[in-house]
């Protein structure tokens, strides 16, 4: 069996490492920094490398392909296998070139994403994917293609500089790539989605820290050297100018005195078609005026050919063009001798190196920043000698789409500043060896009269409970990963999916058993959990009533009872906006609407006898109370009837605090427990069994995790009616 210590271990938010325990020497061309990058991402075995354009991505991962023990492949953008060779000589690193498996001659062997039906995953020990965020622009049938087929492959490298440009989720490709953790997990563990609109998730308050941690377990992020603490001496960007050219809207066509914005996708669309001979005219004076090499992107077919046919000498790569074709313009333009290249960002925005070029144009956007991003950083980047200008060219009538790209612009800086700002320390650490402070576990423990109260890990604490010393426990746990409330590796909450959470759990039922009396009890609350698109892949219910249930009776508790509570599903429909409790949804397709979720007490009983048994006279309990609480269901309980929470949540609790009801506690203790019977709750939260605990005179005696929960929970305590016994006394 595993060890708790173990457990933790291997809970951590950490991917572990899979590569080489000794690196050798390394490419004395590569940069201080790109050497130290390399020997990390041999040790790791699985790894991502965030470098901005011009960084040295293509050598690193060279370097890297050459020490993996066996042959390799490097998957890349169109054209980019040729500059990728080209940059093998110049770092004296063999590189093939390949359309097939057939065509592989050595160790690292190149080829485009486009050919990737072509190779033998199985007969490469190293995979590399170059410019790994098109990964985003491919469908979902090639993206998960990439991920199953090198699923077994011992070695991977993700290669980009833009991994998330204005999305964290997008991490989550990556990620899967890699096999650190699957985008269902990643959701479970760190982020949490708003209200109704469940395509939109952050990153919970508590575990910014842990979630960086996490991704720096597995990847490097960095702008420039010094994000490392090296020096930039090499790697600093000329200027950028980005000028927009607005074109009247045409005349003719027009149905109100003035022109009218494009509101939606359809309306811009057609403002685009509208505006496409103005357009297109603005483009080719700007670079018929020039000799200078030119790129310029579009997105219609019709401003490709009219570009083409208006600019002199221009060369339009387009998506129906043959591969070789596309490939053999692409790299005469590269180098230099097409002056003008016409193309789609989807098309050549990606993975080659133009800073010959210091001269681009946009003939319309669409609303994609990393597309516009990775286009313009075809010629801005590391490396370029010149200012770079680009010249951005919509029609009046297009809609606000250039300050969507810019407000997009915004957001992706200050993620990517947010990114290298939370990443710097740990990478530092991974890539330099520098040492950072590690926080430590403790416990604390106060008591009062007839009451303790722990703070700590339930699962270590419940060790210092001797056996057979409680005569109930109630308690509600965490709901899987649906409520996380610290970003501790000790909360069951911070699970990654539900097999680690019951894996977790099982440590807590196991020496819960053991501390309780023989034929005594144990109440859980608990509730069926929804699943979600984004999280589960389906929109349902997870039965987690009869997954404890099933938990339990593995670790040799009885299924004793249970009850459920009724909820009211219009306050559950306010709260959580769930698509099958909107009434709309009843008028869109009814078979996606279901009832409200409610509570369960679900309740074991330990084996044995009970040699203390719980008895109850008529005036004590009558018999109408007990038909009534002798009901399945009780729509009786009053959802206020809690303690008060509010001072004990923190600003970056994601959730609220959601106290068990007083009435459920109370009932439970009447029922199943005597006066003076020591009262166990492992999750203790504010205290609210323990307070119901000492008005029923019972003792009590609780476990909680997160401190501020703790803090309310002993001045609940301390408030509540205080009984003059030792708390492990047998009972009078």
């Amino acid at each position: 069996m595993t060890t708790y210590a173990d457990f933790l271990q291997s809970k951590a938010a950490v991917d572990p490492a899979t590569g080489l325990r000794e690196i050798p020497a390394l490419n004395p061309k590569l940069f201080p920094f790109q050497r130290d990058i390399v020997r990390w991402a041999l040790r790791r075995g699985r790894a991502a490398i965030f470098a901005d354009c011009g960084l040295g991505k293509t050598p690193m991962q060279l370097e890297w392909a050459q020490h993996v023990p066996g042959n390799v492949l490097i998957l890349a953008p169109l054209a980019v296998a040729a500059q990728t060779k080209r940059e093998g000589e110049k770092f004296d690193i063999p590189v093939g070139v390949a359309r097939s498996q057939a065509d592989v001659a050595g160790k690292i062997t190149v080829t485009n994403y486009e050919m990737l039906d072509r190779f033998d995953p199985s007969q490469f020990q190293g995979i590399v994917l170059d410019e790994s965020s098109i990964l985003k622009a491919h469908d979902g049938a090639t993206r998960n293609a990439i991920i199953e087929s090198f699923a077994a492959t011992p070695f991977r490298l993700a290669c980009t500089a833009t991994p998330a440009p204005n999305d964290h989720m997008e991490l989550a490709n990556h990620s899967e790539f890699l096999g650190a953790m699957s985008r269902t997990e990643m959701l479970a563990m760190f982020f949490v989605h708003d209200g109704g609109d469940t395509s939109k998730w952050r990153i919970k308050g508590h575990g910014r820290e842990d979630f960086w941690k996490w991704v720096c377990s597995w990847a490097v992020m960095l702008r420039k050297p010094s994000d490392l603490g090296y020096e930039d001496d090499g790697f600093r960007l000329p200027g950028l100018g980005i000028q927009s050219v607005v074109v009247d809207a045409p005349k003719d066509g027009l149905s109100t005195l003035f022109p009218v914005e494009a509101q939606t996708l359809q309306e811009r669309l057609a403002a685009r078609r509208e505006s496409i001979d103005a357009r297109v005219r603005v483009c080719a004076d700007l670079v018929n005026a020039t000799d200078e090499p030119f790129l310029v992107f579009c997105n219609l077919n019709d401003e490709s050919d009219r570009l083409r046919r208006g600019i002199a000498g221009a060369v339009e790569v387009k998506g129906s063009d043959p591969h070789d074709q596309k490939e053999r313009n692409l790299l005469a333009f590269a180098n230099g001798e097409i002056r003008v290249l016409v193309s789609k960002p989807r098309i050549a925005g990606y993975g080659l190196n133009l800073q010959h070029c210091s001269k681009m144009a946009f003939v319309g956007l669409s609303d994609s920043y990393e597309q516009f991003y990775q286009a313009v950083r075809r010629c801005w980047r590391f490396g370029q000698v010149n200012p770079v200008t680009a010249y951005v060219i919509t029609c009046e009538t297009e809609g606000r789409v250039v300050e969507n790209i810019k407000r997009k612009e915004r957001d992706a800086q200050a993620m990517a500043r947010d990114m290298v700002a939370n990443m710097h320390e740990i990478n530092e650490e991974a890539i330099k060896g520098v040492e950072r402070d590690r926080a430590t576990y403790t416990e604390l423990e106060v008591s009062g009269e007839g009451w303790k109260a722990h703070q700590g890990d339930c699962v270590e604490v419940i060790k210092t409970i001797p056996d057979e010393s409680i005569g109930l426990s109630i308690y509600s746990p965490p709901f899987a990963s649906l409520y996380t409330y610290s970003n501790s590796d000790r909360d069951m909450g911070n699970s990654k999916n539900e097999a680690m959470f019951f894996e977790h759990y099982q440590f807590l039922i196991r020496e819960k058993l053991r501390v309780t009396q023989p034929g005594r009890l144990s109440a859980v609350h608990c509730m069926n959990l929804p699943m979600s698109y984004q999280r589960h892949g389906e929109i349902g219910i997870i039965d987690f009533r009869g997954r404890i249930i099933k938990a339990h009776e593995e670790a040799g508790w009885i299924f004793h009872s249970e009850v459920c509570i009724w909820k009211d599903p219009v306050t559950a429909m306010q709260r959580t906006k769930a698509l099958g409790l909107l009434w709309k949804q009843l008028k869109k397709d009814s078979t996606m609407s279901r009832m409200g979720i409610p509570d369960y007490v679900v309740v074991f009983r330990k084996p044995g006898e009970n040699d203390n048994p719980v008895r109850h006279t008529p005036d004590e309990f009558p018999v109408a109370q007990w038909q009534r609480w002798a009901s399945p269901i009780w729509d009786d309980i009053n959802p206020s009837d809690t303690l008060q929470f509010r001072s004990a949540r923190e600003h970056e609790d994601e959730r609220h605090i959601c106290p068990l009801q007083l009435e459920v506690i109370r009932r439970a203790l009447v029922l199943w427990s005597n006066p003076e019977d020591l009262v166990l709750s492992p999750f203790m939260g504010i205290g609210s069994e323990g307070v119901v605990a000492l008005e029923q005179g019972r003792r009590f005696v609780g476990i909680e995790l997160k401190s501020s929960y703790y803090s309310q929970a002993c001045a609940n305590l301390a408030h509540a009616k205080r009984l003059n016994v030792s708390l492990f006394d047998a009972p009078a």
